[in-house]
């Protein structure tokens, strides 16, 4: 079974051929990234723009790159929820054309869900039920998965997602956009106990997370108590900038890491699924994974280049949803 993929929830331009749901025959993937630097985050107006002259051709090229035809394809899905409302009516836009142009199913998915799955086309069938973490720029969740298709949260940020944490640390710091990679890569030169940064645990027991109060300490640290700018006030030497990355980090990842096992324990799984963009931090993938070994509990995790948005992982899940005969009709809604 062939299906088309469609991914525009946020920058990236992504087209998908996926068959049997693992078996990737294309995933193309199209940043805006460069473009949205210079403001330090993504500006809607442009990504929109920049979906709606990419999207075709990037179809053409994962169908050609698949060596297929849209002929063959036996469905059209595409992320409908969650991200930018405008980004996403593009994605669905070519979708519903598809699907009503060649008389095939519609299959919508939800963002985070296709990151969880993400390890399935890693790693193959897993076992469930298991814990979820999807951790990104504008998500950080933790979901109780009973199956690919049925996912329920019970953890989610109440303010700053990890990512956004980590671009608006990026920013004090002066280190551009997107700060994750930067930070990860200037880490591990640092000192991580060089800076003692706060962990928010929140409630005794709880599952959510908030990482708006790491971000202002580090604002404090890097420009004084008064500082109102959000901007790096003191001049910071190399060897400085290095040990409140790797600081700062070691926080978000302490707390990211607890919070996901306990996860597990709370529901007695010995399985952890963990996607998104921020799951290609080299410290976190370490750190997780030598939790889940003491705990004795198997962690899934996809390989860095499917831990960005793409279409491979829409594609892959929404062959679960066909086989349940979960398809949408051409009214299905764009949500963010």
């Amino acid at each position: 079974m062939l299906i088309l993929g469609i991914e525009t929830s946020c920058d990236e331009t992504s087209a998908a051929v996926v068959e049997d749901g693992t078996n990737i025959l294309s995933n193309i993937v199209v940043s805006q990234q460069t473009l949205h630097s210079r403001f330090g985050g993504v500006v809607p107006e442009i990504a929109c723009r920049e979906h709606t002259k990419a999207i075709i051709s990037v179809v053409d090229t994962a169908i050609a790159e698949a060596k297929t035809s849209i002929n063959e394809m036996d469905a059209i899905s595409v992320a409908n929820t969650p991200g930018l409302i405008g980004a996403l009516l593009i994605g669905l836009t070519c979708a519903k054309t598809l699907s009503f142009t060649l008389q095939v199913p519609l299959i919508t998915v939800n963002h985070l869900h296709a990151h969880i799955f993400a390890s399935n086309l890693a790693h193959g069938p897993i076992g469930y039920p298991a814990i979820s973490l999807v951790v990104s720029g504008g998500h950080t969740t933790l979901f109780l998965s009973e199956s690919e298709v049925k996912h329920t949260p019970v953890g989610r940020t109440i303010d700053d997602a990890a990512g956004e944490a980590f671009d608006k640390v990026g920013k004090i710091l002066g280190l551009g956009y997107p700060s994750g990679p930067v930070i990860d890569a200037i880490a591990k030169k640092g000192n991580r106990q060089a800076v003692t940064f706060p962990r928010s645990y929140l409630g005794k027991g709880s599952l959510d997370f908030s990482f708006s109060g790491i971000k202002t300490a580090v604002l404090y640290h890097c420009s004084g108590q008064d500082s109102k700018s959000g901007k790096r006030t003191l001049t910071l030497h190399d060897r400085e900038i290095a040990d409140v990355s790797a600081s700062f980090q070691e926080a978000v990842v302490d707390v990211l890491v607890d919070k996901t096992i306990f996860a597990a324990r709370k529901f007695s799984v010995n399985r952890i699924l963990f996607g998104g963009g921020v799951a290609a931090n080299s410290r976190l993938r370490v750190r997780l994974g030598e939790a889940a070994r003491q705990h004795d509990i198997q962690l899934y995790s996809p390989p860095k280049n499917l831990c960005i948005d793409n279409a491979a992982m829409i594609a892959g899940l929404a062959f679960h949803k066909y086989l349940a005969k979960d398809f949408s009709t051409l009214d299905a809604a764009a949500i963010p």
